[in-house]
């Protein structure tokens, strides 16, 4: 037997491929399914089971062509109601793969549906167990995000059934169970992940604030609920496709892999319901892109930025990549529901310019530069999340987080020049270009950013303080 984390760092999540006796297992797949296939074929293993821990919010699943393409079994577990053929497990169901034994083990809270899966070898020794987003390491899951789907549904409801499923279904298992779950730090499903993505239940048992054996349920709720934002707009938008199904990638990757000309482009461009989004590295966006292009850089947390950004998964988007990426690029935008790409700009962005179109650059300016200019007048804004904005930040700088933009947008001045910046320039860029796509061009970026601010030669600590001396 083998089990195996299958971990994407731009989303922060972690599928599972699990092998014995010739049969094989894959746990909330990601929508590109041929990894999958090819490691089941190398063992010459036919996939019997494609696990489902939730109606997952924050990517679209690959159960659907997954199920299609190896003859598997989509489980979800008790009161899941998909819209497409599969078994629905009972609480404690066992599933056998080879010579192994899997247990469903239904835990609400996170979603109504979700469900962790334990793992027992041929002797019935338990050894891991899956645990989706009810239990993270470090954390557990949100609780908010099922609310719109049942009626009189609260997160603090929610927050009670997962407080329940904690303590009756997982404390009681074995200190030396592995935990496998299916995100890590960085993951919007939760707000305290460790960047450990394994860990033995015991460890937990001992560290995770969600797992103190002396906690109340009231306290469990109030520290859960505690500094939760609101989640991602596309979020819901994820759970419905997961839900009612989704076109296959193979048909989204042979309709958007269009390479379109200068004039081709800019003429989609011009339809007016489509976005122009530019995945090159920041450096070469602050150099020269397109008019009103977004930049959100494939380099970065790419696929969860757009998400949370540009919100609606049916957004029409004309794409600006680098040679070689784009069949990369819009796989990583169907893992969040961007299924409705025109094409992308063919020849790159040297390519728009020898057709003599227009294009556009942002201010840019060195750490050391932005050091020597900073006065007491300066307007600074820091596009930081507000944890770090609080640890320590150039003084009377205005924190406005990157994903709070499309909210907070009235609040950036419209006058006089500004610096902004964030940890290392990646964020500064994508708030930079989202205010220029609306008009406001007044702004001065300043790369590396708080990084690089710290490190200048020039004495910062006249304008660098830890917030406690505020």
């Amino acid at each position: 037997m083998k089990i195996e984390q299958l971990y994407t760092g731009c989303i922060a999540q972690a599928a599972y491929y699990l092998e014995s006796n010739g049969e094989a297992a894959i746990f909330d797949p990601l929508r590109e399914v041929q990894p999958y296939l090819d490691k089941a074929q190398k063992d010459g293993a036919q996939i019997k089971y494609i696990f489902e821990t939730h109606f997952h919010a924050d990517f679209v699943s690959g159960h659907l062509d997954l199920a299609q393409k190896s003859g598997g079994k989509i489980v979800y577990g008790p009161t899941a109601k998909p819209e497409f053929e599969a078994i629905i497990a009972e609480d404690n169901q066992e599933f056998t793969v080879g010579n192994y034994t899997i247990k469903a083990l239904h835990t609400p809270g996170h979603t109504l549906e979700s469900t962790c899966y334990l793992l027992m070898d041929e002797n019935g020794k338990q050894h891991g167990i899956i645990t989706g987003d009810t239990l993270f390491i470090g954390d557990v899951g949100r609780p908010d995000l099922a609310q719109a789907l049942v009626d009189d549904l609260t997160q603090e409801k929610l927050a009670s059934y997962l407080f329940d499923s904690l303590r009756n279904k997982i404390m009681p298992l074995a200190d030396d169970l592995i935990v496998y779950p299916s995100h890590g730090a960085g993951s919007a499903c939760g707000k305290n992940m460790s960047k450990e993505t394994t860990d033995t239940l015991g460890n937990q048992k001992r560290t995770n604030y969600a797992l103190r054996p002396d906690m109340t349920k009231e306290e469990f709720t109030k520290e859960l609920l505690d500094g939760l934002g609101a989640p991602p707009a596309y979020f819901p938008q994820n759970v419905m496709m997961n839900i009612q199904g989704y076109d296959s990638l193979d048909n989204i990757i042979e309709k958007s892999k269009v390479g379109l000309s200068a004039r081709e482009f800019e003429a989609i461009a011009n339809q007016g319901d489509v976005i122009v989004l530019d995945v090159r590295h920041e450096n070469d966006f602050v150099k020269s892109h397109i008019p009103n292009s977004i930049f959100i850089g494939i380099q970065g947390g790419f696929a969860p930025w757009v998400g949370s950004l540009l919100r609606d998964v049916k957004q029409k988007l004309l794409l600006v990549i680098p040679e070689g990426r784009e069949e990369e690029t819009i796989t990583r935008l169907s893992r969040v529901g961007f299924d409705h790409v025109l094409g992308y700009l063919n020849g790159g962005i040297e390519a728009w310019k020898s057709e003599g179109f227009e294009t556009d650059t942002i201010a840019s300016i060195t750490p050391e530069m932005f050091a020597k200019q900073l006065t007491a007048d300066s307007i600074v804004i820091d596009a930081r999340k507000p944890g770090e904005f609080e640890a320590e930040h150039v003084t009377d700088a205005v924190n406005i987080p990157l994903d709070t933009i499309n909210e907070n947008f009235q609040s950036v001045p419209k006058g006089n020049d500004f610096f902004l910046h964030c940890a290392g320039g990646y964020r500064s860029v994508i708030m930079a270009s989202i205010l220029k796509s609306r008009g406001i061009h007044n702004i001065i970026n300043v790369e590396k950013g708080f990084n690089g601010i710290k490190q200048t030669s020039v004495n910062c600590t006249q304008f660098v303080c830890p917030s406690s001396k505020k």
